[in-house]
């Protein structure tokens, strides 16, 4: 009797992406793609090489170590990422005073000013909101049922991530732009499963699949939380200070053990690797939405430029002068002028 193995499919975890302002970025190996739809209607493209640190040195490829590695990397590819896509958008917008004050003075532009200071103000505030208040009101809810469930208090504060994370994201979810964001983040999540099924990336084929993927920065939060529980019975000090300090110094082994459950969930598909996806799965329901099949365009032209040894006769091409409207397109152009 002949031992049978799982098949692995070899096309899984091949392709990665990211949604953003009316585009997505799709990134294989060391290549990256991204492709827009501009005001005028057509699809702007543009293609580069991001080599990571992985390759370059042994040490940063250590499980573990590369979990890390990748987070930081993807922080500053995403950060690159939104710019690059800004700035294909075609949005014409008239230089104000200070702007040229800028330029005159210290050669920048007001976004490469701003830029440092929103990931500043947005790092203090993860940190507040995902850490701190979540320890402090932790404590304080233990202490309400004495100090025998003070072991529990990591369990409450996990409790209390999941509903600040939830809340925020449905919070987001109402504005209008993040809405139509996430119409991207389906297309994204859909063409990748169409590309992995080795169909054919159509419009037609990629819309049958479904908008939940278990490798997805969403699951990975999930993940986070879920080991951050885990590490937080290890911490002996109730001070919410010291528990946020403690946290944020264990936070590159979360990230690390995270990627690791990433990485395996991305490349099989069994009982467990579903159970263990479900919460991050259930979240999506909120940060993906069904796109329509301009969107789908937008990413199907993102995952062939990022796998171009895989689609060879894929090319940038020029914006057509008169793109073709389809009725989903008008329908979109309709619901926001009734919105303004």
């Amino acid at each position: 009797m002949e031992n049978k193995k799982e098949e692995k499919n070899p096309r899984l975890g091949q392709v990665g992406g990211q949604a953003i302002l009316e585009g997505i970025m799709m990134r294989s190996g060391e290549d990256v793609a991204i492709s827009v739809r501009a005001m005028d209607g057509t699809v702007r493209s543009k293609t580069t090489k991001f080599v990571s640190a992985r390759k370059k040195h042994k040490f940063c490829a250590l499980p573990l170590i590369r979990g890390v590695v990748s987070f930081v990397e993807s922080l500053k590819l995403s950060f690159s990422t939104i710019n690059d896509g800004v700035d294909m958008l075609g949005i014409e917008e008239e230089e104000t005073k200070f702007e040229k004050w800028l330029k005159e003075k210290f050669g920048a532009d007001l976004m490469t000013v701003l830029m440092p200071v929103s990931m500043i103000l947005a790092l203090f505030f993860s940190v507040a909101l995902f850490f701190f208040l979540p320890s402090l009101f932790g404590g304080w809810i233990a202490k309400l049922f004495g100090s025998n469930i003070g072991i529990w208090q990591s369990a409450i504060e996990g409790v209390l991530k999941v509903g600040i994370f939830v809340g925020y994201m449905l919070l987001i979810s109402l504005m209008p732009d993040i809405r139509r964001t996430f119409e991207y983040h389906g297309a994204e999540h859909k063409s990748i499963f169409c590309y992995e099924s080795g169909e054919e990336l159509t419009v037609e084929n990629v819309r049958k699949h479904s908008r939940f993927h278990p490798r997805c920065g969403t699951s990975f939060m999930f993940v986070m939380i879920f080991i951050n529980i885990v590490i937080g019975f290890l911490i002996p000090f109730q001070n919410p200070f010291l528990r946020t300090a403690c946290r944020l110094l264990l936070l590159p082994l979360t990230m690390g053990v995270g990627f690791e459950f990433l990485m395996v969930a991305g490349k099989h598909d069994n009982l467990l690797i579903r159970i263990l996806s479900a919460p991050g799965l259930w979240m999506q329901r909120i940060t993906t939405r069904e796109p329509d099949d301009t969107q789908i365009e937008v990413a199907i032209k993102s995952l062939k430029l990022a796998m171009p040894e895989v689609f060879p006769d894929e090319e940038m091409l020029a914006p057509d002068p008169k793109p073709e409207v389809s009725e989903q397109t008008e329908e979109k152009a309709n619901e926001k002028s009734a919105e303004a």
